[in-house]
């Protein structure tokens, strides 16, 4: 088993890095190679709208809305957020949705720990939040899907993005929550992230 990673520097459409992710789930179903994927992007600006997701969460009707076979709700893509893109093999690991989303978590709460912010995750709402005086934020949203145990699909965590764009949906379905990014909560160089990041996964996916 070989996890590949791979880093794109520049944006990378989102239908383009859906067909790449099923390419390599296929690959993998058929057995026609073994290699598992991190992939960490930036996409240009674009909603995504996961299964579970209602009309009534899109306050801007104004908006495209493209739908996806993730699971979740509404989210806003672009830049300044960083997308990772995983294609996991949970046949070699332990057949449980909510532990793999709880490695998900764990690898990046560790990852933003050893940059010196604060991070947790909800059993209610999945996700990672940052607390500051007493309000919660929200700075990391996940959506997986599951084919034949291929995990797929990603998570993404707001750098220095803009959050105006958050206003005209409903953020994964949670009313009144409050979004921010990493350069709000402290203002240092993120370049390199993506590396603590794919060093924390890869530890925790260890077979």
């Amino acid at each position: 088993m070989t996890i590949k990673i791979k880093r794109s520097i520049k944006p990378v459409k989102y239908d383009k890095a859906i067909n790449v992710l099923e390419y390599h789930v296929d690959k993998l179903i058929q057995k026609k190679s073994d290699n598992e994927l991190l992939w960490f992007l930036e996409h240009p600006y674009i909603f995504t709208a996961g299964t579970n997701f209602k009309d009534s969460e899109i306050i801007d009707k104004s908006i495209n809305i493209i739908k996806t076979s993730r699971g979740g709700k509404i989210t806003w893509h672009g830049p300044g957020q960083l997308v990772c893109y995983f294609v996991i093999d949970l046949n070699k690991r332990k057949k449980d949705l909510r532990y793999f989303i709880n490695i998900i978590e764990k690898s990046i709460i560790k990852s933003l720990k050893e940059l010196n912010v604060d991070s947790e995750c909800d059993r209610k709402n999945i996700g990672i939040w940052h607390k500051s005086n007493k309000n919660v934020y929200k700075i990391g949203a996940i959506g997986i899907r599951v084919k034949q145990w291929i995990a797929y699909h990603g998570f993404s965590i707001n750098i220095d993005n803009k959050l105006n764009q958050y206003n005209k949906i409903i953020s994964c379905g949670i009313k009144d929550v409050k979004t921010t990014n990493l350069i709000s909560i402290k203002r240092q160089d993120y370049k390199n992230i993506y590396k603590i990041l794919a060093k924390n996964l890869i530890n925790y996916l260890e077979v």
